[in-house]
């Protein structure tokens, strides 16, 4: 998690994900386009197990995250398991580098999921300067993907220029997702935040949604204040109408309640989850919470990965909001990070984090399982406006 107003956040840059075989030359591909030792290089096949990331800038692209994923072959029960991770990095790719060097054949399912998936594919030949026949892999590859591959040498660093003119074309347009208060405010417009400090949030640094927002309504000449819940009433004396509210989902309450009528409000939450998933298939989730009940199961799945705390939103407020309602019977299972059940049919309900940490294809692939599972999902924000009965009176 990054709290610089300067850094871009890895879940807001542009996620490249190379693939193909072991000892194609992966890891090599990534040092010839950062022109930095980035990736760890040998010629052991299985050097790369699980996928690493790699925050970097790209001249011509931008700020990028490189993912150096295991080879799509490797065997053995471990190698399952990495080939599984490198399917996951698939799933948080803007964009498929797929590198060959001989002939496609366990390619050819890949190449199908992102065909379904719609993942923008560039396809390259790399060793260029020891294959032989060439010309005849390239027409392989061309009439499977539609497309001319590019030819490099990641040794020599060729053909590395046209292969960075490759990924700048197929850039996705929606890759750089909404702004987080997009046709909320305008210049000139003042924006309150409530932002209570708890103990989620670190010493001395505020928590990542919180400085995203602050950052872009700045960068929108917005008049940005910001002031605790217990220091609403003064702030509001100062301010009386805010053109907007956003707070803390956990006093969605406590704010409604306080807020000016000319006032529109949102949350923190609120603003993630139309800006990294589908507004309208979480609101969708949240009215099936009032189908719920004492034998019902749900799961909450978080983003980051933490310590469990006391006043923790997922792990603590959201269950006894859950158990009050609905009974201490009521199943709630909870994964964090990278876990993610394959099977999530035997869920009725999940409320995902606001995925501050992910980037919007991941969560968008994770928003596609649920509902091709049928399993209803909203999230954290969405989740609390309305169980505090206020979900049609906020903004988004």
């Amino acid at each position: 998690m990054t709290n610089s107003l300067n850094e871009t956040p890895r879940a807001n840059r542009l996620h490249i994900g190379i693939f193909g075989k072991r000892n194609n030359g992966k890891s090599s591909l990534i040092n010839a386009i950062t022109g930095h030792n980035t990736a760890l290089v040998s010629e052991v096949a299985g050097t790369t197990t699980d996928p690493v990331y790699k925050s970097m800038e790209i001249h011509c692209i931008g700020p990028v995250v490189l993912i150096d994923t295991a080879g799509l072959d490797d065997v053995g029960k471990l190698g399952g398991l990495r080939v599984e991770r490198t399917r996951e990095a698939l799933s948080r790719s803007d964009i498929a580098l797929f590198v060959f060097v001989d002939q496609p054949d366990m390619e050819l399912e890949w190449l199908k999921d992102i065909n379904k998936t719609k993942t923008k594919l560039v396809t390259v030949i790399n060793k260029a300067d020891n294959l032989e026949n060439i010309e005849s892999l390239k027409e392989n590859i061309k009439s499977l993907t539609g497309q001319q591959p590019v030819v490099v040498s990641a040794q020599n660093k060729s053909g590395i220029k046209e292969l960075i003119a490759a990924i700048t074309r197929s850039i996705p347009d929606d890759y750089d997702q909404r702004g987080l208060t997009d046709g909320l405010v305008e210049a000139g417009d003042t924006a309150l935040l409530v932002m209570p400090q708890d103990l989620q949030a670190p010493k001395g640094r505020l928590i990542l949604p919180q400085v995203q927002t602050i950052r872009e309504l700045l960068d929108k000449k917005c008049l940005v204040f910001c002031c605790t819940a217990d220091s609403l009433d003064g702030m509001l004396q100062t301010i009386p109408a805010p053109k907007l509210i956003i707070t803390d989902s956990q006093v969605f309450g406590e704010v409604y309640e306080k807020k000016p009528p000319s006032s529109r409000l949102t949350s923190f939450s609120v603003l993630m989850a139309a800006s990294k998933g589908d507004i309208e298939q979480f609101i969708k989730g949240a009215k099936a919470i009032d189908g719920l009940t004492a034998g019902s199961r749900v799961l909450i799945a978080e983003a980051c990965t933490h310590a469990p705390l006391t006043e923790d939103i997922g792990r603590e407020k959201i269950p006894a909001i859950l158990k009050k309602r609905f009974g201490q019977n009521i199943k709630i299972d909870i994964v964090s990070g990278n876990d993610f059940p394959a099977d999530l049919a035997a869920y009725d309900l999940i409320i995902h984090c606001g995925a501050c940490m992910f980037n919007r294809r991941y969560m968008l692939a994770r928003m596609s399982q649920a509902a091709a599972q049928q399993t209803h999902i909203c999230n954290y924000g969405i989740f609390l406006a309305h169980t505090t009965g206020i979900l049609d009176k906020i903004a988004f």
